[in-house]
Formats: structure tokens, C-alpha cells, sequence
């Protein structure tokens, strides 16, 4: 492989940062860290571990490896090994995961799966 094409490979140990002041209207495809603090009406897809930060909103489907939720979310969520709700994180929608770690307020609203492998 040539070193120019090395450089445009995906980084999966980089980390996406999503500010609180920034909308979205799509799908964001992702196999890095993101740290999501801004709003988002469609989908986030492949990211190892999503952080959605207190101010942070999703109206649609994500589907990760990992996640920590300390904000809002409307809409299904996948998480393929440990998902982690924080006292201010909210989920209204289908929550399917394998790990689950829910801290005292948190919110949770619609089914519920757990399964050894997803």
C-alpha cells in the first residue's frame, strides 16, 4: 500500500467530537471513539463507544459497540457489548444490549432485550 493511501485509512483510536452547538440531519458512519454533544435526527452506526454527552439529543437509531448515556435519546438503540445509562441519561425507544449498567434516575421508557451476543 502506497503512504498516501495509509493516510486516508480510518483511525479506529481517533475520537469524533460533536459540539453542543451543531445539528444533524443524517446518518453518521463511524468505527472511531465519538463524543456526541450536539443534536441528531437519524443515525450513528459502527462507533466502538459512543458517548452522548448531557446536552446531547438523537431522534433515530444508533447502533455501537459501546455507549454511555448521559443525555436524550428517541428512537432504538443496539449496543453490542456494555451499555452504560448515567442518573441524567433518558431513553425513550427499544433498547437492545448484551451488558447493562443503569445508575440510580436514570430513564428508560419502551422494550427492553438482553442477550449474550448480538
Amino acid at each position: 500500500m502506497k503512504k498516501k493511501e495509509q493516510q486516508l485509512l480510518p483511525n479506529p483510536n481517533s475520537i469524533v467530537q460533536i459540539s453542543q452547538a451543531t445539528k444533524i440531519k443524517g446518518d453518521i458512519i463511524t468505527e472511531s471513539e465519538m463524543k456526541f454533544n450536539g443534536s441528531l435526527e437519524g443515525t450513528i452506526t459502527g462507533a466502538n463507544k459512543l458517548v452522548l454527552g448531557a446536552e446531547g439529543y438523537i431522534k433515530g437509531e444508533i447502533n455501537c459497540k459501546n455507549a454511555i448515556i448521559f443525555g436524550k435519546i428517541d428512537g432504538k438503540i443496539v449496543v453490542e457489548e456494555q451499555l452504560t445509562i448515567t442518573s441524567t441519561g433518558q431513553i425513550n425507544g427499544e433498547v437492545i444490549t448484551s451488558k447493562l449498567a443503569v445508575e440510580n434516575g436514570a430513564i428508560i421508557n419502551g422494550p427492553f432485550t438482553m442477550n449474550k451476543t448480538i
